[in-house]
């Protein structure tokens, strides 16, 4: 299987390895638990309580793998490094719709640190995809379902 380099800054990284550090110490051990409860119970035939704790377990183990894949997968970031002259990963970049004349900002991060209510956008978005290169001041088109939207570029930074 390829493995696919995730880059990711310092603090996604730590939430990542803190959210699997949970995942083994307190939720795995829940899981057996409720297992070995279910078990007791009788007849596993017929028992949904164990097949529920099964499937939930199941999932668990593969949230799990999926993180230390991630985990494994991940380079670090660093920031000091970047250039703040055209859009990249890890850059606040300010957008005016120039239909609307809505202002937005986003920083574009990996796919794993993803989140639109805190403005993060992940890189691999239409949005992301389309101002990669860019420099301030100038436009550019995005293809979305509904047609095209023209974004001009006003500001880069850290």
């Amino acid at each position: 299987m390829a493995s696919n380099t995730v880059h990711l800054t310092e603090a996604g990284l730590q939430k990542l390895k803190n959210e699997l550090d949970h995942l083994r110490s307190v939720e795995r051990p829940a899981i057996s638990a409720a297992i070995a409860e279910a078990r007791d119970k009788g007849d596993l035939s017929e028992n949904a309580e164990y097949d529920a704790a099964k499937e939930a377990q199941g999932m668990l183990e593969m949230r799990i793998s999926k993180l230390e894949t991630l985990i494994a997968n991940a380079r670090v970031i660093d920031e000091s490094r970047l250039d703040t002259s055209c859009v990249q990963i890890l850059t606040r970049v300010s957008l005016k719709n120039k239909t609307t004349g809505k202002v937005v900002e986003y920083t574009l991060v990996s796919e794993s640190e993803a989140n639109l209510k805190e403005g993060k956008l992940a890189i691999g978005t239409p949005i992301a995809q389309a101002l990669l290169g860019h420099k301030k001041g100038e436009v550019v088109d995005v293809k979305v379902p509904s047609g095209t939207i023209q974004f001009e570029i006003l500001d880069i930074s850290l």
